[in-house]
């Protein structure tokens, strides 16, 4: 029985994540210290106390989701309860945080190229306005189809962004095409289009304003071979080679995170325990909506 470690991405976040557990753990408080250190403000109070509106900045939560789990890594580590993983992945912006607790990447560079990425995708908000939404009750096939009717129809187009289980995928791009294919989807027999509440179209061409600048980051950040295979968003495959990781993250701006994929992979690899480590639980809903028979469970 093999296990992988996975880590969340945004949508994750709320007040008061992390409070409980750095008041009865030092690792954790101790992360949240470096992330105050790092950033020049208090990182540590926004996700304790709030405000909210201020956390669900993408500029904030990002860096927010990426301390957080990083701090429950680190505890599980120290407690060696948890059998060490032969794989990790993470959903978008977990992504970075899979890649820090691999050894790819220190903490403190980490934080900081997810704090440029969250700045960076908020400025593309500014620049190329959009929408995402998820689509419930479609299959993926069915979708794609759509989403290439609605780009015929509307400039900038739309695609499918996250692949996130059977019958749950978010599609991204502009507001108009977005609007259309939410039609077109309901037309074609989608159970429910839900829009998200965002104003940044991740995952979709409209990134593409900000890739050579992020690009950029990413190759001035140190970055080291992952001690443990990395499935990538983008490919579904493993990777751990430093430039692997630098391609990998350039890309994945833009393209779809192919989740459902990835965690196939893994499964078809001998993976049939799961361990999400950041707050919520989400990634573990979504590995049972996909696989039979396996265990997924949450810490932090």
């Amino acid at each position: 029985m093999a296990t992988a470690y996975v880590f969340p991405g945004q949508g994750s976040q709320f007040v008061g994540m992390g409070a409980a557990l750095a008041a009865v753990r030092p690792v954790v408080k101790g992360y949240f210290q470096r992330a105050d250190e790092v950033l020049g403000f208090s990182l540590s109070q926004l996700c304790w106390h709030g405000p909210e509106a201020e956390l669900n900045d993408t500029l904030n939560t990002q860096p927010a989701i990426f301390t957080h789990s990083l701090a429950v890594f680190h505890m599980v580590q120290l407690s060696n309860e948890v059998e060490p993983p032969a794989y990790m992945a993470g959903h978008s912006l977990g992504e970075l945080s899979a890649l820090c607790a691999a050894d790819a990447l220190t903490f403190e560079d980490g934080l900081r190229l997810v704090r440029e990425r969250g700045r960076l995708m908020k400025e593309a908000g500014e620049l190329a306005p959009g929408s995402m939404a998820a689509v419930i009750g479609l299959d993926a096939a069915t979708l794609h189809a759509v989403c290439a009717q609605a780009s015929a129809e509307h400039t900038p187009g739309v695609v499918v962004a996250n692949d996130n289980a059977p019958g749950q995928i978010v599609i991204s791009g502009g507001k108009a095409a977005v609007a259309r294919a939410s039609e077109l989807a309901k037309a074609a027999g989608a159970k429910r289009v839900i829009p998200l509440n965002v104003s940044i179209a991740s995952h979709s061409p409209l990134m593409e304003c900000i890739r050579a600048a992020f690009s950029a980051a990413v190759e001035r950040t140190p970055i080291r071979p992952a001690r443990v295979p990395i499935i990538a968003n983008t490919t579904a495959q493993p990777i751990t080679h430093p430039d692997d990781i630098r391609a990998e993250l350039a890309a994945q701006l833009t393209a779809p995170v192919r989740w459902v994929e990835s965690v196939r992979f893994m499964h078809a690899q001998g993976v049939t325990r799961f361990v999400e480590m950041g707050p919520k639980d989400v990634l573990c809903g979504l590995i049972k909506r996909t696989l039979e028979g396996v265990e997924a469970w949450a810490i932090g």
